[in-house]
């Protein structure tokens, strides 16, 4: 009977401690208040805030190919404008407007230009390494979207009210960092930090950050100012 309750008294040891990991893998909150001209704004959706792990790595869950995340390109925009996605993922690009599109991003995360395609047709993209990639038309000025590649599964989008929660966040050291599309690179590269998360944390504080309203002077795919919408050449608009 001894002999038998060694292994017995292991499993519970065991089914214990699991049990202590789990619980300490919880949900870290935060909120960002995103502020323009001294006053805060309603909206402060679309913040993204991720921690990657220092002195370990983990990598992201795969993507599933029956899962590629698309940017719809509808009525002159893309739906959504932003997307999340595990480093290596690959982004699909529709056209559902019935005229050419010519997506394109000269950017950090990953540069890459698809060429003019017409209405009904697709393209697609793999972001191949960490980073973050502004997302234009070289035709239409007014589109942008931005895809954020994470070599991390801790993450999450803020909601309109500026709340987020990251789940299944381990104890351990982090570098944190936040993106949100209106706001200067300048900006967030200063709320960068290196973070220790003890077991029973639950909140990562509030960040405030300023709208700049920075893609609204970029050039297309060529560097230069975008020619005039008016009059729109029929190349661009039947295909």
């Amino acid at each position: 009977m001894k002999r038998r309750s060694v292994p017995c008294r292991l499993a519970l040891c065991l089914v214990l401690t699991g049990a202590v990991c789990a619980s300490a893998q919880g949900t870290l909150k935060a909120r960002v208040e995103l502020t323009k001209n001294g006053h805060r704004l309603k909206d402060a959706s679309n913040a993204v805030i991720w921690l990657t792990p220092l002195g370990t790595t983990i990598e992201p869950p795969p993507q599933q190919d029956a899962r590629i995340p698309q940017l719809v390109q509808k009525n002159k925009s893309f739906q959504p404008s932003l997307l999340v996605i595990p480093v290596g993922g690959k982004v699909e690009f529709p056209n559902h407007d019935p005229f050419f599109h010519n997506v394109f991003s000269l950017f950090e995360g990953k540069r890459f230009d698809l060429g003019l395609y017409e209405s009904g047709t697709t393209r697609f993209v793999q972001f191949d390494k960490p980073g973050i990639s502004f997302i234009f038309c070289n035709i239409h000025a007014q589109m942008s979207a931005v895809v954020v590649a994470l070599a991390t599964p801790y993450y999450a989008i803020s909601d309109a009210r500026g709340d987020l929660g990251i789940p299944n966040v381990p104890p351990g050291r982090y570098a944190l960092q936040v993106f949100h599309a209106s706001v200067a690179p300048a900006v967030l590269r200063a709320l960068n930090r290196e973070i220790t998360v003890a077991p029973g944390d639950s909140s990562l504080g509030t960040f405030t950050v300023t709208e700049t309203d920075v893609t609204l002077t970029h050039k297309n795919k060529y560097g230069r100012d975008y020619d005039r919408p008016e009059p729109d050449s029929p190349a661009y608009v039947h295909p």
